[in-house]
């Protein structure tokens, strides 16, 4: 399953570094519900949070481990820059970390690697933890955006969505990338939208918007647009247009 290329996501996430935290309540809600899963008996002495963006997860993780040294590691400078916990900051891919080999206690990251090859991040989680590390990970799964989709399905051909690993794939992944007493599971979010607009909007703020392989590169006709606002509107509900996380959690010791 390929990934846009780096350039594109880093870019996509500088422009959305100043907008990301008005927009990201459900993340913030996945990053607290993560943390509050973590075993906090087991000593942590350093720990990195993988994907970091503007650093949100930072002060969970240390209000768990005060004695901790926190690494935030994100592919776009611009997230860093927002960070206000002070922690290591380093600029990097979690595809390639800049870190030496059993060096970690604990690995987190909370989503953030949909966005890469998941069997060379986990190889690089598994190569950075030290023995009886613990690694900690919220993702997303395919039914992620799927009413986005089933709007646009019968509009265009354009890829809307990233496509995304099942709970099933991701579990084999980390026991083939040597993880033991492997645990996923499943929970979809669902945030609620009073419109169309607005909804697309949240989703731009996030970074997470046209970054597919097949993703469009020109503008929609207003036309095109009333038809994927009209498809969308059938979803509807009392809340407001939903849009679904489908929210993956994994949790592994090496």
């Amino acid at each position: 399953m390929h990934r846009p290329p780096k350039a594109r996501i880093r870019q996509s996430f500088e422009r959305a570094a100043s907008t990301y935290d008005s927009a990201a309540e459900i993340q913030r809600h996945i990053c607290t519900q993560l943390a509050a899963a973590l075993p906090s008996s087991q000593p942590v002495g350093r720990l990195l949070d993988a994907g970091c963006g503007t650093g949100f997860a930072l002060g969970l993780l240390l209000a768990r481990f005060p004695n901790a040294q926190a690494i935030a590691l994100d592919l776009a400078p611009g997230m860093l820059q927002r960070i206000v916990t002070p922690c290591c900051q380093i600029a990097g891919d979690l595809e390639h970390l800049p870190l030496a080999s059993n060096s970690l206690d604990l690995y987190w990251s909370s989503l953030a690697v949909q966005w890469c090859e998941l069997p060379q991040a986990l190889a690089e989680a598994h190569r950075a933890l030290k023995s009886q590390g613990q690694m900690a990970v919220a993702t997303l799964g395919p039914q992620t955006f799927h009413e986005l989709r089933q709007a646009f399905a019968s509009i265009d051909d354009y890829q809307h969505t990233l496509g995304f690993h099942s709970a099933e794939e991701i579990g084999h992944l980390a026991a083939q990338a040597g993880f033991v007493t492997v645990n996923v599971q499943n929970s979809p979010k669902i945030a609620y939208y009073p419109d169309f607009k607005t909804l697309l909007k949240a989703v731009k703020a996030i970074g997470a918007n046209q970054l597919g392989a097949g993703r469009r590169t020109s503008l929609m006709s207003r036309s095109r647009f009333k038809q994927a606002e009209a498809a969308f509107e059938l979803l509807r509900v009392d809340a407001g247009l939903p849009l679904t996380y489908d929210v993956i959690t994994l949790n592994a010791i090496k």
